[in-house]
Parts: C-alpha cells; sequence; structure tokens
C-alpha cells in the first residue's frame, strides 16, 4: 500500500523494506533521541529486523504475537529514506495506537514529511480510535509537529534512575509483603480492576485496556520465552493480594540483563489508596537484582503519581528524562480530503424529525366550523310601560325604551 504526498508528487510513504534499514540507521544517528531508556533496544530492534526480516514480513500476513511488533513506514524520495514511523497496538482489541517513534529528515521536516507519515497512519489503521506518543518535553520541534497534527498533552512522564550503590542500601531493608503472589491468567481481573483504578477517567479512557489486556497465550508465552533467551533477559512479576477486600493492591515487573550490559527496567502499580507499599516494593526489586550483575534500575511516574515522586526524590533517586505523554482521538473525525458542501446535504432526510407522520385530526375545540350567533332585533313600541304596577311586565326581555318615542322611519 504506497501514498503519494500532495505537496511533493516525487515522495512517497510504504511500508518498510529490507534495503530501508540502512536508511534508517542514519536517521537514528541523526535525529534527536527523545527517550534515552529505550536507546539501546532501538538498536537491538534494528539488528533483528536486520536478521529475520523474512520471517518478520511472514508474521504479518497472519494474526500473531509479533504481527504488529515491526509496523514501519518508510518515505521514500529518489530512493533515498527522508522518514520513518513506528507503529503498535496499545491493548488487545486495538483500539488505541502508539506511535513509537517517528524519525524525519530536517530538510525533509519542513516539507511537511512528518505530517504526512502521522495522517498516513491515521488513515491506514481504521480500526484506531485513538492516538497515543511520548515527546521529550525540551524537543520543541517534535512537540510542534505533534500540536499541528491535533495531539494534545495528556500527562507528564518522569523517568528515574537508581543507581547500583542506592540498591544495595534498598536491599538491606526486609521487606513486609505479607501477601506477595505470582502472576498468572487466573488473576487477570484482579490486575485489571488494579490499573483502572490507578489512572485518572481520562488516562484509562485512552488505554481503553479489559482483563484480556493481562493475560497471555500459549503461543505469547513461547514467544516470549525466546525473546528473553535470545536477548539473555530475566522476567519477575509479582502482585500484592488484599485479603480482606479481595484486590490487588500492588503490582511490578522488572526486566534484567543477565550479563550485565543493559540497566534493569521496572514496571510498577501501585493503588493510591495504598502509597506505603512503594518502600516495600523497591526493597523488593533490589533484593530480586541481587542475584545479577550490579546495574542501575529505571522506572517511570507519571504527574498523577505525585506519592511515588515524592518518595523517589526522597532517597535520592535520579531525574533521567522528562516527556509529554499526548493523545489524539479519531473516532469522530471527518475525512479532510474531500470538502463538505452545505448543498449537497439533504435536508428532507436530515429534518425527517420535525415532518407530521399522519394528517392531523380535527378535535372537539375547533372554533373554525361554528356559525355566528343571530341575535335577534329589537322591537320598538309606543305603548307606555307601568312601573307602578304589581303584575308581571310583559317587557321584562325587552330593552326598556322611553315612552312617546318617535318612529325613526320617519322623517
Amino acid at each position: 500500500m504506497t501514498s503519494v504526498l500532495p505537496q511533493n508528487l516525487n515522495v512517497v510513504i510504504r511500508t518498510v523494506q529490507r534495503r530501508d534499514i540502512e536508511g534508517i540507521e542514519r536517521l537514528c544517528a541523526e535525529s534527536f533521541v527523545s527517550d534515552k531508556p529505550i536507546e539501546a533496544t532501538e538498536q537491538n530492534q534494528l539488528k533483528l529486523l536486520r536478521r529475520w526480516y523474512g520471517l518478520l514480513k511472514f508474521l504479518n500476513l497472519f494474526p500473531n504475537p509479533l504481527q504488529y511488533h515491526f509496523c514501519i513506514y518508510v518515505a521514500e524520495q529518489a530512493k533515498r529514506v527522508q522518514g520513518t514511523i513506528q507503529i503498535s497496538p496499545c491493548n488487545r482489541t486495538r483500539s488505541t495506537w502508539r506511535v513509537e517513534k517517528l524519525l524525519v529528515d530536517a530538510q525533509s521536516r519542513a516539507q511537511g514529511v512528518g505530517s504526512a507519515l502521522l495522517r498516513y497512519c491515521f488513515e491506514a489503521v481504521g480500526e484506531a480510535r485513538t492516538w497515543l506518543l511520548e515527546a521529550d518535553i525540551n524537543d520543541k520541534e517534535s512537540l510542534a509537529l505533534y500540536r499541528q497534527n491535533g495531539f494534545q498533552t495528556l500527562a507528564q512522564q518522569t523517568y528515574w534512575e537508581i543507581t547500583p550503590t542506592l540498591l544495595q542500601e534498598l536491599a538491606l531493608r526486609e521487606p513486609d509483603l505479607p501477601n506477595l503472589l505470582p502472576v498468572s491468567n487466573a488473576d487477570a481481573q484482579l490486575l485489571y480492576q488494579l490499573d483502572t483504578a490507578s489512572m485518572p477517567p481520562l488516562v484509562r479512557q485512552v488505554f481503553d485496556r479489559n482483563a484480556d489486556d493481562f493475560k497471555t497465550s500459549l503461543l505469547g508465552g513461547i514467544v516470549q520465552a525466546m525473546q528473553q533467551w535470545i536477548n539473555k533477559l530475566e522476567v519477575v512479576s509479582g502482585y500484592v493480594f488484599e485479603p480482606q477486600r479481595k484486590a490487588a493492591i500492588g503490582y511490578f515487573q522488572i526486566r534484567m540483563s543477565r550479563q550485565g550490559t543493559q540497566p534493569h527496567v521496572a514496571t510498577l502499580t501501585v493503588h493510591p489508596a495504598y502509597t506505603w507499599l512503594y518502600p516495600e516494593l523497591l526493597s523488593q526489586l533490589a533484593r530480586i537484582a541481587q542475584d545479577l550483575p550490579p546495574q542501575s534500575l529505571q522506572l517511570a511516574s507519571a504527574d498523577y503519581q505525585q506519592e511515588r515522586e515524592e518518595y523517589l526524590e526522597q532517597i535520592g533517586a535520579k531525574r533521567v528524562e522528562h516527556t509529554l505523554m499526548m493523545s489524539r482521538s479519531v473516532y469522530h473525525k471527518l475525512r479532510e480530503s474531500k470538502f463538505v458542501s452545505l448543498e449537497g446535504l439533504q435536508w428532507s432526510e436530515m429534518l425527517q424529525g420535525f415532518q407530521p407522520a399522519r394528517k392531523p385530526v380535527a378535535g372537539g375545540m375547533s372554533w373554525l366550523g361554528q356559525p355566528k350567533q343571530q341575535l335577534s332585533p329589537i322591537e320598538i313600541t309606543n305603548e307606555p310601560i307601568n312601573l307602578n304596577s304589581s303584575e308581571p311586565n310583559s317587557y321584562s326581555n325587552q330593552e326598556l325604551l322611553p315612552p312617546n318615542l318617535p318612529d325613526l322611519g320617519q322623517e
């Protein structure tokens, strides 16, 4: 599927091919790296794409855990890669998609290649109702590009780094976690409820997760095991169960390098009503990392997690990166390629609710069909009236006139 830009007929947007890998590596070296903790991961992804390009291309043809692992589009001009974009779904229903990386040449950025790549993805992925991305707060050009294409700030994200020395100090403390359990598919509903309670309503609506997002299929488990074996990683996860409320109040996952070549990356979710779990869970992570070569631990916090940021500042963690989480909704968008004219609208179809469904029925309060009342003429007479008589007056129903009234008809 290809797309031609209206601004420049020589620039074509298409899916990635093997010959584009060198151009993508050049863009990675030239462009601003917005997320330092993921820089090593991007290099590993490019190596994996170069080695297993044929297999990954084949896996995109049918549903599988790696179907959207390398969903990449490139903008090519004169057989030269001018820009690239990588996207992936955020949930199992694929209602929310994420822009993993957008790299554009400096000259092509002024020509609108970045906006063209974004709009191409908006049209190509028809099932996406919401788009999500992260941009460095200091990357003014990228922020201006995203705002120009309808993205708005959703939350602020801060990445922290805990040094190996600080991890050793945290490991000396015995964590108080009596109900720490391993994670399985049977706990998906509990983890979904914890994830729902830990986010504000607007952020929760953007991610649009359900219980199936916290389950791992048989094929997905095999793929994850292969990835851990190839990258020489060890993944440990667990959650804290509250027996009285029968709910999960804390969850963690840590990805550790067995050779010590990469820093440990942890994912932490804590219920807002149980913020005392932060010291306990971090001590548990530090004890788990003791069995491997010493490395720093990296984790993230959002601006709506104030207790986490206060605790990390208290123990002396270092701020590594500060990003903006931005989202764009396309659920109610109009097609921007066509001009909507009011003359083409069928008003008779749009205003059906204002038209009578049947003919009106005449009611009993109609004033138009009644005849006018005929008033009887006044009879005029010259006979005198005896007011002192006790007999009933025969002129009680006539107008009383003075006696000897002259005839008006005689002049």
